[in-house]
């Protein structure tokens, strides 16, 4: 599989792909230097919590007001479909917006490691 996207200049950290029930379906670390201390379902919860106080606090609702969240140390963008996967990529703080290109990774990705593999189980996450 080969990906191709704009030249960029970010560090990321790691990339979640996680379906409608929480469940982690793929998982990528790169330039990451400690293990995250909670599991990847514990990751979605946290996730799952920002999501919904914003589209609570939000007047456009949940399609276009939560796209990133900045700490300290590292950003988290966000990207939701209406097949209720959803794309959620760690960066350095220096990135802009990328729903572009974590709209690009959605299609590649579940594309060819979930729906067009006959051999992947349910519940399973590819890798």
């Amino acid at each position: 599989m080969r990906f191709t996207f704009p030249v960029l200049q970010m560090t990321v950290h790691n990339l979640y792909l996680f379906d409608w029930n929480g469940l982690c379906l793929h998982y990528s670390e790169w330039h990451h230097k400690r293990q995250a201390g909670i599991p990847k379902e514990e990751e979605y919860k946290l996730l799952f919590s920002i999501c919904s106080f914003v589209s609570k606090a939000s007047l456009l609702g949940m399609k276009d007001s939560f796209l990133a969240f900045q700490t300290s140390l590292y950003k988290i963008h966000y990207y939701g479909t209406p097949t209720g996967i959803k794309v959620v990529m760690n960066t350095d703080l220096g990135m802009g917006p990328i729903r572009d290109v974590l709209h690009h990774i959605y299609r590649a990705l579940s594309m060819e490691l979930v729906v067009k593999n006959p051999l992947r189980l349910l519940g399973q996450t590819a890798k």
